[in-house]
C-alpha cells in the first residue's frame, strides 16, 4: 500500500506527504523543534492572530514547492523522482537553522551566523543521521546541482519561501494587502536555457507579487509597534549577556558561554520557551534596565517609537535620554538601553543579484522591469530607508 500522510493547513487545505524519507525528515526531533519558533516574532504585539510557527511556514512551503514541480512536469520539464525528493526535502529544512523569535534574535544569540549556515549545518547533521540520503537535497540547496531552477525555487525573488510567507503572514494577521495570486504563478512558471521564468501571462500576479511584499514589510514586519517591540527583545539579550543574568535551561549557555563552546545540539534544544521563560524570570532581576524591558515585553508596556525621513535630531535624542534619567535615576550609560536610534530598510526588487524573467511567446525574455509599462521600474532602484527613535513613554 502506497504511503499516504495528510496534514491540514488553514491556508491550503490538505498538505499530502506521500514520501517516508519525508515522513521520516519531518518527524525528527531537529524539525520538531520548528513547532517551538514563532514565524514572526514580535507581530503577535500589534496583529493577535500572528502565532503561527515556522513549522507551518515550511509545511507549507513544502506545499507549493510539490505545486510547482508538478507544474513544471506538466509543461515537458524533466525531473526525476529523486530531484522531486530532494527538492522538497531542502525547502522544509531552508529555515531549520531558525533560532527563538526567528530574525528578532538572529544576530543576537549567535553573533555572526545567518540562519542559513544554520540550516546547512544542521542539514549536513541530518545527513549523516540519514546515511546520505539527503545528499541531493543539500546539493540542491546550496546550488552545486546542475539544474539552478530547483535552487531558484528555494531561494530567489520568487521562490516558494516568499510565495508562502506572504500568503500565510497575511492570513494570520488579517492584512489583505499582502494577498498574493500564488496559485496562478505557479500555473505561470516555466524554465528556459536552465533557468526559472515567467510566462508573459504572468506578468500582472508578478507584479502585484512585489507590490504586495512592499507593503508586507512597512505594514507588518517593519511596523514600528513590531521593530520597537523586537529591538526590546533584542536588547534584553544583549543586556543578560552583558550583565551575565543566569536562566535556567539551554539559554543559559547563550547568555554565559563564549559562542566557540556553543555546539549545534545545544542551539537544536534551544526555542521561544525558554527565551519567554528567561524574559518572565527577570522581570524581578535587581538590573533595572534588563528588569524593565523585560516587564515591557511581558506586559506589552513597550518603549514610544517614531520614524523620520531623516537622521534623528541629536537634540532630540538629548532630550529623550535626559527624561529617561530623570524619570528612573539610571546614569546615561544606562539610559542609553532605553532610548537609542536605528534605522529600518526595505526594496520592492532587488535589481543587482536576482532577477525575474519573462518569457514571451515569441521567444524573447525580458526582466519584469523593462516589459511595456512596468509597474517595478527603476524607479523603483534602490531601498526605502527610514530612521526611528525608541524612548520612554
Amino acid at each position: 500500500m502506497p504511503f499516504r500522510k495528510i496534514i491540514n493547513d488553514p491556508v491550503y487545505g490538505f498538505i499530502t506527504i506521500d514520501d517516508e524519507l519525508i515522513y521520516q525528515v519531518i518527524a525528527h526531533p531537529y524539525y520538531q523543534r520548528l513547532r517551538r519558533i514563532s514565524q514572526m516574532a514580535m507581530a503577535c504585539l500589534v496583529y493577535p492572530g500572528a502565532v503561527h510557527t515556522r513549522l507551518h511556514h515550511s509545511l507549507g512551503a513544502y506545499h507549493l514547492m510539490g505545486n510547482a514541480l508538478n507544474e513544471l512536469k506538466g509543461k515537458g520539464i524533466e525531473i526525476t523522482p529523486e530531484e522531486e525528493q530532494a527538492a522538497k526535502i531542502a525547502i522544509l529544512l531552508h529555515d531549520v537553522g531558525h533560532g527563538p523569535f526567528s530574525h528578532a534574535l538572529e544576530h543576537v544569540l549567535i553573533e555572526g551566523f545567518e540562519h542559513e549556515a544554520i540550516s546547512l549545518m544542521i542539514m549536513k547533521e541530518l545527513n549523516q543521521q540519514f546515511e546520505g540520503r539527503l545528499q541531493l537535497a543539500l546539493d540542491i540547496f546550496t546550488g552545486v546541482h546542475p539544474k539552478k531552477y530547483l535552487q531558484q525555487l528555494i531561494s530567489g525573488q520568487l521562490d516558494v519561501d516568499r510565495m508562502d510567507y506572504l500568503t500565510r503572514d497575511s492570513f494570520f494577521t488579517g492584512v489583505n494587502e499582502g494577498v498574493i495570486g500564488y496559485d496562478r504563478i505557479l500555473k505561470m512558471l516555466t524554465v528556459h536555457e536552465g533557468e526559472l521564468m515567467v510566462e508573459e501571462k504572468g506578468i500582472y500576479s508578478i507584479e502585484k507579487f512585489l507590490v504586495a511584499r512592499r507593503l508586507m514589510y512597512w505594514q507588518v514586519y517593519l511596523h514600528k509597534t513590531v521593530l520597537c517591540a523586537e529591538q526590546m527583545l533584542q536588547r534584553i539579550i544583549k543586556r543578560a549577556k552583558f550583565i551575565k543574568a543566569k536562566s535556567a535551561g539551554p539559554l543559559d549557555d547563550f547568555i554565559n558561554q563564549p559562542i566557540q563552546s556553543i555546539t549545534l545540539e545545544a542551539f537544536c534544544k534551544l526555542d521561544d520557551i525558554d527565551v519567554l521563560s528567561a524574559i518572565k524570570s527577570w522581570c524581578d532581576h535587581p538590573d533595572q534596565v534588563l528588569s524593565f524591558l523585560c516587564r515591557g515585553i511581558i506586559n506589552r508596556q513597550l518603549l514610544k517609537v517614531k520614524y523620520f525621513g531623516a537622521p534623528v535630531d541629536d537634540a532630540f535624542i538629548k532630550e529623550n535620554l535626559d527624561a529617561c534619567v530623570q524619570k528612573t535615576g539610571l546614569s546615561y550609560e544606562d539610559a542609553a538601553w532605553l532610548v537609542f536610534t536605528g534605522e529600518a530598510t526595505s526594496s520592492t526588487y532587488n535589481f543587482e543579484d536576482e532577477h525575474i524573467h519573462i518569457l514571451f511567446k515569441d521567444g524573447s525574455v525580458k526582466d519584469i522591469s523593462e516589459v511595456d509599462n512596468a509597474l517595478i521600474n527603476q524607479n523603483m532602484r534602490g531601498k526605502v530607508k527610514k530612521y526611528y527613535i525608541c524612548f520612554m513613554r
